[in-house]
């Protein structure tokens, strides 16, 4: 399977559908509205989006009953960026190659068009489709609802910024990792699959899956932006060599989950590969 081909495949799909619930750019309040498409627009990977189309796929549905879901975990992604970059937090001036929002609309604007996507991620979820189940619209928003939460991305987000630099304990760095990146990418799949029809005990093996390939996710972008002062990376506490190690071993447990899921599921196992072995 060709993943940059899927990709080019799905993009465009969430894409419409971010379109469709971001007001456009002169409705006012134009300038919210313009900052808040700024940094969704183009965008990014759109990984997380595409996982969870894939994981629809993979449970035996059209990846397109997944749409909410990817849209929805898009924006909380997005959310998340926009809200690191301002100057309280990791002060960046540049985000997916253009001016981060704070510098280019003002760190008030910043704060609050970050809001509205975390709004607005709910509004498209809540909204659904006419084809799925109400009770598994509520699960997947309970899901994303959890990962944005303070026991999970935003719990993980405060842990990274006190974390102590002369903590080398490995296991303490992936339950942040954990927090701030896992818990999203697992709510991507198993809101996914959960769109897309699947028993519980799919779901679970799928959490799983996100859980391990997140952490591992969040390992292998230690290592591509190696040098960069992080406290809480594995890269700092046990070098490069063993950061990949582990990472190549929580692959192979998120891999495992996925064995069940046959052939339908290659989309999947292949994005789970990419997302630890990428090299941008």
């Amino acid at each position: 399977m060709d993943v940059y081909a899927y990709f080019e495949e799905q993009i465009p799909k969430v894409n419409r559908v971010l379109d469709e619930v971001i007001p456009a750019a002169d409705t006012e309040p134009a300038q919210l509205h313009a900052a808040m498409r700024h940094i969704l627009f183009p965008g990014g990977k759109r990984l997380r989006p595409v996982l969870a189309i894939a994981a629809a796929e993979a449970v035996g549905s059209p990846g397109e009953r997944a749409l909410p879901l990817a849209a929805a975990v898009e924006l909380v992604h997005t959310y998340s960026l926009l809200h690191d970059d301002l100057p309280c937090m990791d002060d960046d001036d540049e985000r997916r190659g253009v001016p981060s929002v704070h510098v280019a609309f003002g760190e008030a604007v910043a704060v609050l068009a970050g809001d509205a996507l975390l709004a607005s991620a709910f509004e498209v979820l809540a909204k659904g489709a006419p084809d799925l189940e109400p009770d598994r619209v509520v699960a997947a928003s309970l899901e994303l609802s959890r990962a944005a939460g303070s026991l999970a991305l935003v719990g993980g987000q405060v842990e990274d910024l006190v974390f102590d630099a002369s903590d080398t304990n490995a296991e303490r760095i992936e339950q942040v990792h954990a927090r701030k990146s896992a818990a999203l990418i697992a709510a991507s799949i198993v809101g996914g699959a959960l769109l897309g029809g699947a028993d519980s005990e799919t779901v679970a093996g799928l959490k799983r899956c996100g859980v391990a390939a997140g952490i591992a996710f969040q390992i292998a972008d230690d290592v591509l932006d190696e040098g960069e002062d992080d406290p809480c990376s594995l890269v700092r506490a046990l070098g490069v060599d063993a950061a990949r190690e582990r990472a190549e071993k929580l692959l192979t447990s998120a891999l495992v989950e996925l064995e069940d899921l046959g052939e339908k599921a290659e989309p999947l196992r292949e994005l789970v590969r990419f997302s630890v072995r990428r090299t941008v």
